[in-house]
């Protein structure tokens, strides 16, 4: 399959990085940590879910999450030092440059905040999207909090 330039995106953001990238294109997309798990043959827990909250005052937040977990969303505000609220299509698409379940954590249209989950260190390599919903690539935990910028945080809670 040939690359999309959301993809290529990706791979020159960890080419910048000095992080090798093995792209993974599917046949399908797996817009959930589910499908991308069951995909992959891995554990959801493995799925390196980035999410993008708005504050109250339009300010986006880039929360990196296992995929068992789920953000807590009077956590992440604490942590902001502001209230936060899911992000709608359109905003995720302009602060990001991303659709909704293809949302990769680097190659990002504007800087954003982020927070990393460090349940994702119960594992060497975890998955992240790629730049679309049917693309993800492996990135050890460490590099990926490198990606984060190291702001480990305590938001989640376990997907009931």
């Amino acid at each position: 399959m040939q690359l999309k330039p959301a993809n290529q995106r990706v791979i020159d953001a960890l080419s910048a990085m000095n992080i090798e990238c093995e792209l993974q294109i599917l046949n399908h997309e797996t817009r959930t940590s589910q499908a991308a798990a069951e995909t992959l043959g891995c554990s959801e827990s493995q799925i390196a879910k980035s999410l993008i909250f708005s504050t109250k005052s339009k300010r986006p937040v880039l929360a990196i999450t296992s995929g068992s977990n789920r953000v807590v969303l009077s956590l992440l505000s604490d942590i902001i030092g502001e209230k936060v609220g899911k992000a709608d299509a359109d905003f995720v698409r302009e602060m990001t440059g991303f659709a909704i379940g293809g949302v990769a954590p680097v190659g990002l249209a504007n800087p954003i905040e982020t927070v990393f989950d460090r349940d994702l260190f119960d594992h060497e390599t975890v998955w992240a999207a790629a730049g679309t919903a049917n693309s993800l690539f492996p990135i050890s935990s460490e590099n990926l909090r490198r990606l984060a910028g190291n702001r480990i945080c305590d938001f989640t809670a376990p997907l009931v």
